[in-house]
């Protein structure tokens, strides 16, 4: 892995939980993090001029919905990550020299986030981002199907969190 890099990094955020200005998280800071986390994995990523992603803050209600709708499991869940990578089309690399890459759609539930954080006895924002960087690396190919994946994905996880000066305890 890179050290941390400058990208380009285009955000969509959508808070669909919080009133405005009461988020623990900032739009700025949710931009930092990404930005700073697609910089260290930048070995990982296509070449390109920028790197666009959404990302949904929710409740449970919606998020079982969508996991209901696309994993056939009908129950909240804390994390969905939707990777645009995983697609197979082909990818003009001329358009990827000017136009940024879209890697996907992050939707998390703050209430099963803030339930986690609770039991963690951790803060909402590191729980907020402990579950952003999961899906994150979702975005760019990892995927945890036996116990050694997920352990591996556990530990990128906690450096990508120390990659943002995030304690364990916040």
């Amino acid at each position: 892995m890179s050290e941390t890099l400058p990208l380009g990094v285009d955000l969509c955020l959508q808070d669909n939980y919080f009133n405005p200005g009461n988020s623990p998280v900032d739009g700025e800071t949710w931009h930092y993090w990404l930005e700073t986390w697609l910089g260290y994995l930048s070995d990982y990523l296509p070449l390109a001029a920028g790197y666009e992603l959404s990302l949904r803050l929710t409740d449970d209600r919606e998020i079982q919905t969508y996991n209901c709708q696309y994993r056939h499991k009908d129950q909240p869940t804390d994390v969905l990550a939707f990777a645009a990578l995983e697609v197979d089309l082909p990818v003009d690399e001329g358009i990827l020299e000017t136009e940024p890459l879209y890697l996907g759609d992050i939707i998390i539930s703050v209430e099963t986030a803030q339930q986690q954080a609770l039991t963690q006895n951790h803060s909402l924002a590191r729980e907020l981002a402990w579950l952003t960087a999961h899906a994150c690396l979702h975005l760019l190919g990892w995927d945890h199907p036996d116990e050694t994946s997920l352990l591996e994905m556990l530990s990128l996880q906690e450096t990508l969190l120390k990659t943002v000066e995030m304690p364990i305890h916040s």
